[in-house]
């Protein structure tokens, strides 16, 4: 077999591949099998029909056809090997030239393939992040929200407030009919809470117990999403929360501490945690941008196409699910739709490139995935979704999924090692530490090599000292 490839862009070429016909005859050899199954010939048992019968019987191209199906396909993949190109698709323009008799087999293919890429060095890549800062009003709106857990509602005799619980019945019509969807009777509502219907929350403040109001505003939901409605909502019941004070009482029954000192200092702990997971991540994120920064990655657009339109489907699809329009999106956004098209086209030409580069980091570092680590990505994927894992990793397979997550595994690999040898700090100029943090937001100890450096360092800093001691007593004598 004979290639050439002729480069049409940095992400396309062109494959012309010739096979000489006698590297046919295996192919034709099975299309004979497979025919000679599927016809009856009298005079002969199925399977057994000779060649020369099948070729009177079904026609010598017809034989030939079927062979060239299976040597193209075949043919394709060998030349991608030899010329060492990754397909990141079908191949298009798929031609095969017309043939007599004994010529040989040539056909022409054009299809995208992974670009190649100088990587740059990526060891040390600086990067900069906010500052870790946990608040005193932080850690108060953590008490508040425990505290609101663990509060009674008490029936009161007033007008609605804002923070109030009422009980509400409410109908929303257009052109006088009542909206299929749009009616509800006895429902809880907290004012203030929002999320429901534009208008309902000023609608309800100031109203009592037997009272209505009728307002305007914009269905979230159903058919008529989007839509201007009447709505009208009758108060039934107002009740008012009453919170537990914030005491060592309350400490012991909202959770395992004795008192509110070590209640106040586990919240500022778990939230200090959780702000050093979202710095990491923010990190992640930093030194990936250092990385595209010093690199230029040839993409090709039709996977840019594809990946756009993925996405954008995706944000239709959870606008959607949340009832909001993507007018509404984009004016909560304060974004026009341009605006939007072009942050979204830049995010999908980021995320191409990041693959290719952390693709050849892998491919450089020698980075595996073996089967602990894919168990894992597994468990911690269904986690992410609310599936079973067992169901998960079932539909993984069944679906042929498993090298998409195998790829996931070593691009996280390679972005790990990115960060573990980044210098990231903080506006504040700190260094902020990744190497050692664990899933939990905790700092662990650091992995024996590192360990062992730290003393070695230690132990130069003690002679050192040690030699500056002996220096300063000989002065003296």
């Amino acid at each position: 077999m004979k290639s050439a490839v002729e480069t049409l862009s940095p992400t396309r070429v062109k494959l012309t591949v010739e096979v000489p016909f006698e590297e046919l005859k295996p192919s034709l050899d099975k299309a004979y099998k497979t025919i000679a199954q599927q016809i009856n010939i009298p005079g002969f048992r199925r399977g057994k029909v000779p060649a020369s019968i099948i070729d009177r019987q079904v026609g010598r191209e017809a034989v030939v056809a079927q062979a060239l199906d299976e040597i193209v396909t075949n043919a394709y993949r060998e030349a991608l090997e030899e010329n060492e190109l990754t397909p990141l698709a079908q191949p298009e323009a798929l031609e095969v030239a017309e043939r007599s008799g004994d010529d040989p087999v040539e056909f022409t293919a054009e299809v995208d393939v992974k670009p190649e890429i100088e990587l740059p060095d990526y060891e040390g890549l600086e990067a900069k992040v906010d500052d870790l800062a946990v608040t005193d009003e932080d850690v108060e709106e953590q008490v508040q929200n425990l505290r609101q857990r663990f509060g009674t509602l008490a029936d009161v005799e007033r007008a609605a407030a804002d923070g109030d619980f009422v009980t509400i019945d409410l109908v929303a019509t257009k052109d006088g009919e009542v909206v299929p969807g749009a009616e509800v009777s006895g429902m809880s509502y907290q004012v203030g809470r929002g999320g429901m219907l534009d208008g309902l929350d000023e609608a309800l403040v100031g109203l009592s117990a037997g009272e209505s109001k009728d307002f305007t505003s914009q269905l979230v939901g159903g058919d008529l999403v989007g839509e201007g409605v009447e709505v009208k909502v009758t108060v039934t019941a107002v009740q008012e929360q009453e919170l537990p004070e914030v005491d060592d009482e309350f400490a012991q029954m909202a959770s395992e501490f004795d008192t509110v000192e070590e209640l106040t200092a586990d919240v500022r702990e778990r939230l200090t945690r959780g702000k050093r997971l979202e710095q990491a991540a923010a990190a992640r994120d930093a030194v990936l941008e250092a990385l595209l920064d010093k690199v230029s990655v040839p993409l090709p657009e039709t996977m840019v196409t594809d990946e756009l339109n993925a996405r954008r489907q995706s944000v239709e699809q959870q606008l959607a699910m949340a009832g909001i329009t993507m007018e509404k999106y984009l004016e909560d956004e304060e974004q026009t739709i341009e605006e939007f098209e072009a942050d979204l086209e830049r995010r999908v030409r980021d995320a191409v490139a990041a693959q290719f580069l952390l693709d050849e980091i892998a491919k450089r570092e020698e980075l595996g995935v073996d089967q602990n680590d894919l168990s894992q990505h597994i468990v911690r994927r269904a986690q992410q979704s609310g599936q079973d894992p067992q169901e998960f990793a079932n539909h993984m397979f069944e679906h042929n999924h498993i090298p998409e997550l195998v790829q996931e595994i070593v691009r996280g690999k390679a972005l790990a090692t990115l960060v573990e040898t980044a210098k990231v700090t903080d506006e504040s100029g700190e260094h902020v530490e990744l190497k050692n943090l664990l899933p939990d937001g905790t700092i662990g100890e650091p992995q024996a090599e590192e360990a062992e450096a730290e003393a070695e360092a230690d132990v130069e800093t003690d002679a050192d000292e040690t030699a500056e001691t002996s220096d300063e007593a000989g002065t003296e004598k």
